[in-house]
């Protein structure tokens, strides 16, 4: 089994993730959500929309690897950008669509002071005439949608009048989807691992741009469990984008295109997929990665199952090894069993 890898070529087919109904996404997660962990979770759901880690305009532009490739297996999928610069943000706009993505989406919710520092993430909630002209720059450029990916405000910033002047600003720019973290970022005093939790969610704020812009497409992200939790939210809005609870528990993915797609379930079973990753593994390997880069994102395919402790220590303990190959996984299998 052959496993391409898009590298500056125009896909002729291309999905169109505004004209389909995009209600589920992962987000991205920095050192997470990257070519591996995606492969993998194609497995579990054909219809769900996978994000890229953040790249920056930077990497892209100046760096020496290439941070665009993706496998075919991947779509739909969207790369999610850092950068402030318009001329910058284009250029990158116009590299994704020829490598072929589905979506290009801005960075405007990481708080990290790396990113402060570098003006992209969060802090751009404070300028949103800088991301109307990125979003009017690349929109101009690509024919891929263009998306932003915001918090409901930073600091001090009002999440009732700040948080709508820059929603009615980007809007006015071409910017129609929005995927908004319900929780503000605190740029000053808590890192970013603290502002995924510590800052409330507020959820009905959400609720109230997408009464407030029926035209716009609204996405909500922060705090999502279930599917359950996504069906709810999908009363008041467009879109579900679900994070951490996926990547410690990915089979959550395995009920979304027959729940929210209409499309047919997911037949194939934990051992099943697993069974795909040793293929896709040894490929891998043989292009230089190491099991671990594979294996690690698998950590959590067995959670709330018999025997997902046992499978999570016999990878942990033996996937991290130069000698470890994709016939880790069976005697990770067998561990289980022996539990």
């Amino acid at each position: 089994m052959r496993f391409s890898v898009k590298h500056n070529v125009q896909q002729p087919n291309a999905i169109n993730v505004a004209s389909i109904n995009r209600r589920i996404s992962v987000a991205p997660m920095l050192d997470w959500t990257d070519r591996h962990c995606r492969y993998f979770l194609r497995q579990i759901s054909q219809h769900t929309l996978l994000y890229t880690e953040m790249v920056t305009t930077g990497a892209i532009i100046f760096g020496k690897g290439d941070y665009l490739s993706f496998s075919d297996a991947e779509h739909p999928i969207a790369l999610q950008l850092g950068g402030s610069d318009a001329k910058d943000m284009t250029l990158c706009a116009q590299k994704a669509q020829e490598y072929g993505y589905d979506e290009v989406n801005i960075n405007v919710g990481c708080p990290s002071n790396r990113v402060q520092n570098g003006r992209f993430g969060a802090c751009l909630m404070a300028e949103p005439q800088t991301v109307a002209e990125c979003v009017s720059a690349m929109q101009q450029a690509v024919d891929i949608p263009v998306t932003v990916k915001s918090r409901i405000g930073i600091d001090d910033m009002c999440e009732m009048e700040d948080l709508d002047r820059f929603i009615t600003t980007v809007a006015e720019a071409g910017c129609d989807t929005f995927i908004v973290h319900a929780r503000k970022a605190w740029l000053k005093g808590l890192s970013p691992k603290e502002n995924r939790d510590i800052p409330p969610l507020m959820y009905d704020r959400v609720y109230q741009l997408k009464q407030q812009y029926p035209d716009l497409h609204i996405d909500i992200n922060g705090g999502v469990k279930t599917l359950d939790d996504a069906e709810l939210h999908l009363q008041h809005i467009d879109g579900v984008m679900i994070g951490r609870e996926v990547y410690s528990n990915p089979w959550i993915l395995a009920g979304v295109d027959e729940r929210f797609y209409d499309q047919a379930p997911n037949e194939l079973t934990r051992e099943q997929v697993i069974k795909a990753m040793q293929d896709y593994t040894e490929q891998q390997m043989q292009q230089g990665a190491r099991f671990w880069h594979v294996a690690r994102h698998m950590l959590g395919l067995f959670q709330n199952q018999p025997g997902a402790r046992a499978w999570r220590r016999y990878l942990s303990e033996n996937g991290t090894s130069d000698t470890a190959t994709p016939a880790t996984f069976d005697a990770a299998l067998a561990a289980m069993a022996q539990r």
